[in-house]
């Protein structure tokens, strides 16, 4: 009896998915980073620091001495959307040198990379309409799609490619999506409490002409309608034994509440800076750990066994 140890083809996966994770984490790590960067465009003024899209003026790709510190901002924005867009292509062509991986990763890393120029384009449309805040809303809302699929790209990556299985009854699943469709409007009423502040971006930008005193209200009803979702699904995850859907239920509250507190706290100081910053960072941060609580609903298992072996790192032995 002789025995051949032979690796399939896709035994060099696992490598490559330690890569391929790594490069999509930092791909979501670069979309909430600039998130973060717009936001500071904006806090400072310097949303027309480039006065027009897709050059920085009529004359010149760059910004010139003359635009002074908020075309340099404005500039350097722009600039990240290529570092963005690089991490994509390279999550992209990475997963495009393999014949082996699991349904649906490719069109996720299309996704994401198309989404960037999607989204750079929408930003060039807020400097042509001169900072329209509802233009700028979406701006900030196609980011958080474009995160969204770069999470979704992470967590498929390292996955089985068998079928979906329910980890919770299908009730609780339903109330996880509603969860996270609550958290998405939460999203979108926010860039209307935003397009109704002060931190236009541009002393000359128009507002979009709701209260700002109702519509805050209206989203902090939003918040705590999306918290108390939250803790529901903590208590009910707990109550059939689902413990990782618990935890990640219990990190949602704890993100929703630091986010809810710097949201009050801003409010009520009258929208420093900082802590609007720092609300945005929230934001991304909020959708984030909505999307792990529902992927935690649900988990893939090996279509094959013999191809979960090799996912798994280990060489199939073969006897001859």
């Amino acid at each position: 009896m002789r025995r051949i140890c032979a690796v399939m083809p896709s035994a060099r996966f696992p490598v490559s998915v330690t890569l391929l994770r790594r490069l999509a984490y930092a791909s979501i790590i670069a979309n909430v980073g600039i998130v973060v960067t717009g936001g500071a465009v904006r806090l400072t003024a310097s949303g027309l620091g480039c006065p027009t899209w897709p050059r920085c003026t009529d004359g010149s790709y760059t910004t010139t001495p003359e635009m002074g510190v908020h075309g340099m901002i404005e500039f350097g924005n722009r600039l990240l959307t290529f570092a963005v867009g690089i991490i994509a292509l390279a999550v992209l062509l990475g997963i495009l040198t393999h014949r082996v991986r699991p349904r649906g990763v490719l069109s996720l890393a299309v996704a994401v990379f198309l989404g960037i120029p999607a989204q750079a384009v929408i930003g060039g449309i807020t400097v042509l309409t001169h900072l329209n805040p509802w233009v700028v809303g979406l701006h900030f809302l196609a980011s958080m799609v474009v995160i969204a699929a770069a999470y979704a790209l992470w967590r498929r990556i390292a996955e089985p490619d068998g079928p979906a299985v329910p980890t919770v009854p299908a009730p609780l699943r339903a109330l996880a999506l509603f969860t996270t469709l609550v958290s998405a409007a939460v999203l979108v009423v926010g860039t209307w409490v935003t397009g109704s502040g002060p931190h236009a971006g541009d002393q000359g930008a128009a507002r979009n002409g709701l209260d700002p005193e109702a519509i805050s209200q209206v989203h902090a009803d939003g918040v705590f309608l999306l918290i108390g979702l939250s803790v529901a699904l903590v208590f009910a995850f707990r109550a059939v034994g689902a413990t990782r859907a618990a935890r990640a239920a219990v990190v949602l509250v704890a993100v929703e509440l630091s986010q809810g507190l710097i949201g009050f706290v801003q409010y009520f100081t009258h929208l420093p800076a900082v802590l609007v910053a720092a609300h945005m960072l929230g934001s991304c941060l909020v959708l984030l750990a909505t999307l792990a609580v529902l992927w935690s609903t649900r988990e893939r298992r090996p279509a094959d066994p013999a191809v979960g072996a090799v996912a798994a790192g280990q060489r199939v032995t073969v006897a001859a």
